[in-house]
């Protein structure tokens, strides 16, 4: 393929940009080579800011004609390199397209760009009491594109469900030009789910200029509680016992004793510090009846020995909770230089196993690993603390995600639950699919993306059918 800066791109994408609209000084690019997955880094040869969907079109019709690879990008905050410009190339990055284009109350939707910071739509509908219910804990942050890539979750996905259940239709820019329209604000659109197959494809599909979401009406009444627990053991039964007694929570999150020094430290909620773990247990909707279902989350909090359960008593107490909940990944940085942070899967069952196993890795590789993650639904989050200056300290972190990852398949579980596959987790698809299974997804991506141009060497091997172990992967097998 050629590159942008042996082609003459940049002049001509200057031209369909205009002043400021794109980036190419060597120290500018350095901000993108990489996503919240530091290990793994490439600079694009240039990064172009369109505002508009023909300008999308117009990018990547000159990157066909060219022979240039590109990707979109949103607020880069994925864990999985999933924005990584792996052959360098034209990144798109969506960030100036964030606005909201229309709200409908009375049929619940919205239709927003990519761009769109995921928080600012639901502070935007908060004022008439609606919310976006997809809430990942960079939601400060991440955008709706980006969340539509990856099929991101959040605490409340337990009973909401993650970004795909709240998504309606897409525009999406084909990887040869072309604009199409999948579902839209009609409920039960006939024919193929296309735009179930496209949320969760990592940009390998195409690129999401326009996304028309589901709005939630914002529950009555919450009831938000602090299970302080001896024991990760303690914690995690209890969890399963909460489900088993047919409550559905809105949100069960666990932090573990080291990350709650970190989220102390920043925040000052007043978390135990001597505490083996703790759980933030909400339930929400009709005030009738939320306390009784506190009272039943109470007595299975006791009776698998909490210390205490606390109750957030006013609307700022709880917001404090979750804001020390969902900044707690920032806070890790008071631990360590650097971070990687997994996102493998278990039936809720396996919790207590896959937190030993996790304790016990971290002993074999001497690195200190904190834990903070969506307990209710089995989607755990071990976060690995190094230098990534000293190569031996990167060296054992993949060594030691690798093994996490493998334990969570040996449990039957999965790999990701919502940060994606992206260059990091290439490796694992054959542990997780068939061959056949494998040679009808690339089938599936040629049928949008038959050059391969859009987002290349990202969650599918190439090369037909063969597998080829991503870097990360090679890199942990050492």
């Amino acid at each position: 393929m050629a590159t942008a800066t042996s082609s003459g791109l940049i002049d001509r994408l200057r031209d369909i940009l205009g002043p400021g609209g794109m980036l190419s000084n060597p120290s500018d690019l350095v901000v993108y080579e990489c996503d919240g997955y530091t290990i793994e880094k490439n600079k694009p040869d240039v990064v172009a800011f369109p505002t508009s969907t023909d300008q999308i079109v117009r990018i990547v019709k000159l990157c066909n004609e060219l022979g240039v690879p590109f990707l979109p990008r949103g607020a880069g905050t994925s864990l999985a390199g999933g924005c990584l410009p792996v052959g360098g190339g034209v990144m798109i990055a969506l960030t100036r397209m964030k606005r909201i284009l229309e709200v409908d109350y009375r049929n619940r939707f919205a239709i927003v760009e990519p761009g769109l910071v995921n928080l600012w739509l639901t502070n935007h509908l908060k004022p008439n009491g609606y919310h976006f219910a997809p809430d990942p804990s960079s939601q400060g942050a991440c955008t709706i594109g980006g969340n539509v890539a990856t099929n991101s979750g959040g605490p409340h996905t337990l009973k909401y469900g993650v970004t795909v259940n709240h998504v309606l239709g897409v525009e999406l820019v084909l990887p040869d030009g072309r604009v199409i329209e999948t579902g839209g604000p009609i409920e039960d659109n006939p024919g193929y789910d296309l735009t179930g197959v496209i949320v969760g494809s990592e940009g390998t599909f195409g690129i999401a200029s326009k996304i028309w979401v589901r709005i939630t009406r914002n529950p009555e009444a919450y009831r938000t509680l602090l299970g302080v627990f001896e024991s990760v053991d303690d914690a995690t039964n209890t969890i399963s016992d909460i489900i088993g007694a047919g409550i559905i929570p809105g949100a069960l999150e666990m932090l573990d004793k080291l990350i709650l020094e970190a989220v102390e430290a920043a925040f000052h909620f007043g978390f135990p510090l001597d505490a083996g773990a703790v759980l933030i247990m909400e339930v929400d909707g009709l005030e009738a009846g939320l306390d009784a279902d506190a009272e039943r989350i109470v007595a299975i909090a006791k009776k698998n020995n909490a210390r205490e359960v606390r109750r957030a008593n006013t609307e700022a107490e709880r917001l404090l909770l979750w804001k020390s909940r969902k900044q707690a990944f920032g806070a890790v940085g008071r631990l360590a230089p650097s971070y990687c942070t997994q996102d493998g899967v278990v039936p809720r069952t396996k919790l207590p196993h896959i937190l030993r196993f996790i304790q016990s890795i971290g002993q074999k590789y001497n690195l200190r690993i904190a834990n903070v993650f969506h307990a209710g639904d089995g989607n755990i989050h071990p976060i690995l603390l190094f230098d990534e200056r000293d190569q031996d300290q990167v060296q054992r972190v993949l060594a030691a995600s690798h093994e996490i990852l493998e334990e969570c398949v040996q449990c039957g579980g999965s790999v990701t639950g919502e940060h994606g596959i992206g260059v990091e987790k290439i490796d694992f698809m054959p542990r997780l699919f068939t061959p056949n299974d494998l040679n009808m997804m690339l089938r599936l991506r040629a049928a949008f993306n038959p050059d391969n141009r859009c987002s290349p060497a990202k969650m599918l091997p190439t090369a037909g059918a063969c597998i080829e172990q991503s870097k990360a992967g090679r890199r942990a097998a050492l």
